[in-house]
C-alpha cells in the first residue's frame, strides 16, 4: 500500500477495515477529526473481534478466576498460578483457526510461536506445549493435506525451539471442513519474585523493538481473524505470517537473560496487531503514552509505510520498556543473540500513542480511550433447545460386539493418533515422565520432586446436542484426566471456538457452553485464568460446532505417585468407579455404528464427578493403584481395551449390566468414572475406602494374551493394536 497521509477516508474504506457505523463514529469522537489511514487501520485491529472480545466480554467477565493460589487471572499475556517454592506455572492456549486453513504449515507453526511468547514474555521457561486439533470429514478434499501441513507445522517449530510437545487431541467432523480449528498451548516455568508484566512506567524511559525485523506478513491477520470465510478464502494468503523458530529460540534465551538484571520495566510479545496492540496495550494499562519515531524500527523490506509498520504482525518480535540509561547494557544481550535492538521510542505524560515518520506525525490517538471504549456488544441470543434424551431402547445393539469393538477403536475418532506424536520431540529438555496417548501429559519441575500434568479437552458434539452440559463436560473431562495420573487439578486456560455472534442461535451456543464452564469451574474449584475467544469460525453462514476447548494444568508434589493408563502386573484387579446407565445420546458408539448423531449428551453431576475424582486421587497418592483410566469417548468397552494395548497385556472382565443393554453398558458414555487396575492385596481396602456415596465395583482381572469380556470370547492383543493403528496409516499413506 503506498503510504499517503491525507488519503481520503471513505465509507467503502471504513467497512473495508471492518468498523462498522456506530464504531466509526467513536473513533471520530475520540479523536475529535477524521483520523488518518494509519489511525483507521489502529483502530481497526484494536476494535476487531480478534483484540477486542467486543462480543464476548460481557459473559467472559461471569467466569471464576481467582483462588488462593491464582497469582494472575486473565488481563496478561497469561495466567500464572502458585506451586510453592517461589516456582510459579505461566500458561495459556490460543487459538491460529484461520491462518492454518489457509496456509497450514505456517498457521500452525506460528500459532506455536505466538503462544510460546505470550509465555515467556513474563518471565517463563516454557516447558510444554500442547494442542487441540479440530479438522473435517477424512473424506473431504483437503483434510488430509490440512492434517500433513498442521502437524508439520507445530512438529517444524516446536521441535526447532526445543520445547517438547507432549501432548493434545485430534479430531475429525464435518463441521470443520470449511473451518479448521488449530488451539496452542504453552505451559511455563518461573520463579514468582521474576514475573513480568505488560505496563508501562516512568515517564522518558525508552522503548526498545527487539527481535527480527518487520515485514509485510500478516498485515490485516487480526482482522482476518474476525470474518468467516467466503469463497474467497485463498485470497488471503498473505496475511498469514511466516514464523522462524530460531530466531523464537534465540529471542527467548535472550528475552530471558535480560529479565535475569534488573533493567526491565515492562514487557510485551508482538502478537496479533503486531506494534499496534502490543504498545497500545503497554501505554494504556500503564495510563501513559509512547512517542515512536518509525523510522528506526528495523524492516526488511523497502519502502514500508507508517500503516505496514504499525499492523504487521511478523513473527519473533517484543516490546520492552527499559531503566533509563540501560540501553547500552541491554544492547549487548541482543547483540551476543544476533537480534535486532533498536531504540524507537519513549515514554510521554500525554496518554497518546504518538507516531512520526519521515518527520511527519502520522497518528496520534489516545490509548486510554482506544482501549478501554472498545465497543462492549450484548448480542442478541437465543437459548438452543437441548436434543430430546435418547431411549436405548431406540438404538440398535451390533450384530456382533467383537466387531463393534474393533470398528469402534480403529474409527478415525478412536483409532491410534501414534503417526502424530512420533513428529513432535516429546523428551527434549528430558522432564517429559509421561508422553501422549495417557489422559494428561506430566512434565517435571526440574530439580524438584514437583510435576506438572496438562489435558487439552473438549467433546463438541455434546456442545452442540446441549451448550450447558457440553461447556460442564469439557472442563470436567480435564479435570478428570489430571486427576487419572494422580496429579491436582488447579486451573484452566480455555480457547473458546464458535460461528459467527450475530447469528443469535450461535450467540446461545456461546452463552450456554459459558454458563456449563461457569458453573463446573465452581464446584471443582476450578478457576480460569487466561484464554482466548476465537469467532466467525464458518464459511458461507455455516458454523462449526461449539468448540470450548479447555487447557488444564494440576500439580503433583511427588511425582513418584504418578500412574499411567497400563496396568503394571498380571494379576491386578481391575475395578469400576461411577455408575453406568448406559448414555447413548450423542455418543461415538451411535455416530460410528449407527450412522446417527441425535439425543442428549451425558449429563454432567458435579457433585458426583468432585467425590469420584477426590477419592481416585486419594487413592492414587497412597499408593494404592498401579492404573487409572478415566472413561470417555467410546464408554467402558473402548477403555479397557486402551488399558490392555498400553501395556501389551490381557483382561478378563465379567460385568453386571443388569437391566441396562449390554450394547448401552459396553458403549455409553455415563460421566465421571474411572477404571482402576490395583494389586490384588489391596482392592478390598479400597473397596471398603468408598464411602456409601461412591459407586464402586470389581469386573475383571488382568493377565493372558487375549480380551475377554461379555459379549467377546475374546480378542488377541494383535487384533486390538492391529484395528487400532491402521486408520492413520494408512489415510496418511504410511502402508
Amino acid at each position: 500500500m503506498t503510504w499517503n497521509n491525507n488519503v481520503e477516508i471513505t465509507d467503502a474504506l471504513v467497512r473495508e477495515h471492518g468498523l462498522s457505523t456506530q464504531e466509526y463514529d467513536l473513533c471520530l469522537k475520540i479523536l475529535d477529526r477524521t483520523p488518518t489511514l494509519t489511525e483507521l487501520g489502529i483502530f481497526s485491529v484494536m476494535w476487531s473481534e480478534h483484540c477486542s472480545y467486543k462480543s464476548s466480554k460481557k459473559h467472559l467477565k461471569t467466569l471464576p478466576t481467582t483462588a488462593p493460589w491464582v497469582i494472575h487471572g486473565p488481563g496478561e499475556n497469561a495466567g500464572v498460578i502458585d506451586i510453592g517454592d517461589n516456582q510459579a506455572i505461566i500458561f495459556k492456549m490460543e487459538s491460529h483457526n484461520h491462518p492454518s486453513y489457509i496456509e497450514p504449515y505456517q498457521g500452525a507453526a506460528t500459532g506455536v510461536g505466538g503462544i510460546l511468547r505470550d509465555v515467556f514474555t513474563m518471565g517463563a521457561r516454557p516447558i510444554a506445549n500442547m494442542n487441540a486439533l479440530r479438522f473435517g470429514s477424512p473424506n473431504h478434499p483437503k483434510t488430509r493435506h490440512l492434517l500433513s501441513g498442521v502437524v508439520e507445522g507445530i512438529g517444524g517449530y516446536g521441535n526447532c525451539v526445543g520445547v517438547p510437545t507432549v501432548g493434545g487431541e485430534t479430531n475429525f467432523h464435518p463441521a470443520y471442513d470449511g473451518n479448521i480449528l488449530v488451539n496452542a498451548m504453552t505451559v511455563g516455568l518461573a520463579d514468582q519474585d521474576k514475573i513480568f508484566l505488560s505496563a508501562a512506567a516512568g515517564i522518558g524511559n525508552p522503548v526498545i523493538y527487539v527481535g527480527s525485523k518487520t515485514g509485510r506478513d500478516g498485515i490485516h491477520g487480526a482482522t482476518m481473524a474476525s470474518a468467516e470465510f467466503t469463497e474467497d478464502t485463498e485470497e488471503k494468503r498473505p496475511t498469514v505470517q511466516v514464523g522462524d523458530p530460531f530466531t523464537e529460540k534465540l529471542l527467548i534465551e535472550a528475552c530471558l537473560e535480560l529479565m535475569s538484571t534488573d533493567m526491565v520495566v515492562a514487557i510485551q510479545d508482538m502478537g496479533a496487531a503486531g506494534l499496534t496492540s502490543s504498545s497500545v496495550e503497554m501505554a494504556s494499562g500503564g495510563g501513559v503514552g509512547f512517542d515512536f519515531n518509525l523510522d528506526m524500527v528495523p524492516q526488511r523490506e523497502e519502502g514500508m509505510t507508517p500503516y505496514e509498520m504499525m499492523l504487521s504482525e511478523s513473527q519473533e518480535r517484543m516490546l520492552i520498556v527499559l531503566k533509563p540509561g540501560r540501553e547500552n547494557e541491554a544492547k549487548a544481550i541482543f547483540d551476543k543473540w544476533d537480534l535486532d535492538f533498536a531504540v524507537i521510542g519513549k515514554i510521554t505524560d500525554s496518554g497518546n500513542l504518538t507516531l512520526t515518520f519521515k518527520g511527519e506525525v502520522v497518528a496520534d490517538i489516545p490509548t486510554q480511550p482506544l482501549a478501554d471504549n472498545s465497543p462492549e456488544y450484548d448480542r442478541p441470543w437465543v437459548k438452543p433447545q437441548p436434543k430430546p434424551f435418547l431411549d436405548t431402547d431406540d438404538i440398535a445393539a451390533p450384530p456382533d460386539m467383537k466387531q463393534a469393538l474393533l470398528t469402534m477403536i480403529g474409527s478415525p475418532h478412536l483409532c491410534s493418533r501414534d503417526w502424530i506424536w512420533q513428529q513432535y520431540d516429546m523428551q527434549v529438555m528430558a522432564d517429559t515422565i509421561q508422553k501422549p496417548g495417557g489422559d494428561a501429559a506430566v512434565v517435571r519441575v526440574h530439580g524438584t520432586d514437583k510435576a506438572i500434568a496438562i489435558s487439552t479437552d473438549c467433546t463438541p458434539r455434546y456442545c452442540y446436542a446441549d451448550p450447558v452440559e457440553g461447556g460442564k463436560q469439557a472442563v470436567a473431562e480435564t479435570w478428570r484426566n489430571i486427576t487419572a495420573v494422580g496429579a491436582t487439578p488447579l486451573a484452566i486456560t480455555d480457547c473458546l471456538n464458535f460461528g459467527n455472534p450475530e447469528r443469535p442461535e450461535i450467540m446461545g451456543q456461546f452463552v450456554g457452553c459459558i454458563e456449563g464452564m461457569r458453573e463446573a469451574c465452581n464446584i471443582l474449584d476450578y478457576p480460569v485464568v487466561s484464554g482466548n475467544v476465537s469467532l466467525y469460525n464458518e464459511t458461507n453462514g455455516t458454523g462449526i460446532h461449539p468448540t470450548p476447548a479447555i487447557g488444564g494444568v494440576g500439580l503433583f508434589d511427588d511425582y513418584s505417585k504418578m500412574v499411567t493408563i497400563a496396568p503394571q502386573a498380571e494379576g491386578e484387579i481391575l475395578l469400576l468407579i461411577g455408575e453406568t446407565k448406559g448414555h447413548l445420546g450423542a455418543s461415538l458408539y451411535l455416530e460410528i455404528m449407527e450412522g446417527r448423531e441425535e439425543g442428549a449428551p451425558p449429563p454432567v453431576d458435579l457433585e458426583v464427578e468432585k467425590k469420584n475424582g477426590n477419592f481416585v486421587r486419594t487413592q492414587i497418592g497412597a499408593g494404592n493403584i498401579a492404573a487409572c483410566h478415566d472413561i470417555s469417548d467410546g464408554g467402558l468397552y473402548v477403555a479397557l481395551a486402551e488399558m490392555a494395548m498400553a501395556a501389551n497385556i490381557g483382561m478378563t472382565v465379567t460385568i453386571d449390566n443388569g437391566r441396562v443393554p449390554l450394547h448401552a453398558y459396553a458403549f455409553g458414555e455415563d460421566q465421571g468414572r474411572y477404571i482402576l487396575s490395583v494389586p490384588a492385596e489391596k482392592a478390598e481396602a479400597i473397596m471398603s475406602a468408598a464411602d456409601d456415596s461412591i459407586s464402586i465395583q470389581i469386573i475383571g482381572k488382568v493377565g493372558g494374551d487375549a480380551f475377554k469380556i461379555n459379549g467377546i470370547t475374546g480378542i488377541s492383543l494383535s487384533e486390538l493394536l492391529n484395528a487400532h493403528q491402521g486408520w492413520m496409516e494408512e489415510y496418511m499413506g504410511l502402508e
